[in-house]
């Protein structure tokens, strides 16, 4: 992420996310039937078990592609972290993450296990971008104008990077950073989860508090 660019940022709170991790699986209910199910960590993980107990599945696993950091900002490429801890050949394999935002991660996750000669692959998320390189074969949402998408399993790591990208180099209150945060990204937290946010920051060493106002520690130009 570019400091101080500004883009849109939607927040999804558990119960939608629950809500479309239900219709993710019933729209792979009766089209497909997965040996196995491979959650991409990290945000696939809760998506992968909601589709799991909705399809009555137990046969879950997980590897970790990494490519994105904190608050929107990408890594240089996408890359296996933490690969399969179990053969998958001949399986018929379904593959779920959160997002599809440039399509890097679910590229290197289905050829990473296409050469580990599963029978089939097919891929799912909750929201799919279009601006996407990556089509999956299951989406709930289809994103047609581009927005940073914060689940609530990513909320505080996110919600903390958010906060320091608009903190400047003077103290600034709440206040301050929920109208900043506002006009910048677009975005309404609560109070309470960015004092949690500066909680973090604070514990990180990231933000020092002075008084009832927060300094961000980071070089500003």
């Amino acid at each position: 992420m570019v400091a101080g660019k500004s883009f849109p940022v939607c927040l999804v709170s558990w119960r939608d996310a629950v809500q479309l991790s239900r219709a993710l699986a019933e729209m792979i209910r009766g089209s497909f039937s997965p040996d196995l199910v491979v959650a991409i960590g990290r945000g696939g993980f809760v998506p992968a078990r909601i589709v799991c107990d909705s399809l009555m599945l137990s046969t879950l696993t997980s590897i970790r592609v990494e490519h994105w950091g904190v608050a929107a900002r990408s890594l240089e490429s996408a890359t296996i972290r933490y690969p399969l801890s179990m053969p998958v050949r001949g399986m018929d394999v379904l593959v779920v993450d959160d997002v599809t935002d440039t399509g890097k991660t679910l590229e290197v996750a289905a050829r990473y296990l296409r050469e580990q000669s599963p029978a089939c692959i097919r891929t799912a998320v909750l929201h799919h971008k279009t601006c996407s390189a990556f089509v999956p074969d299951y989406y709930v949402v289809s994103e047609e104008s581009w927005r940073w998408i914060v689940y609530p399993w990513a909320l505080h790591e996110d919600l903390a990077g958010f906060c320091e990208s608009v903190m400047g180099g003077e103290p600034v209150s709440v206040d301050d950073l929920l109208s900043r945060l506002k006009e910048r990204y677009d975005m309404v937290p609560t109070r309470r989860d960015v004092k949690s946010a500066l909680r973090n920051l604070i514990h990180q060493g990231r933000v020092e508090p002075v008084g009832k106002r927060f300094l961000s520690k980071r070089a500003w130009d």
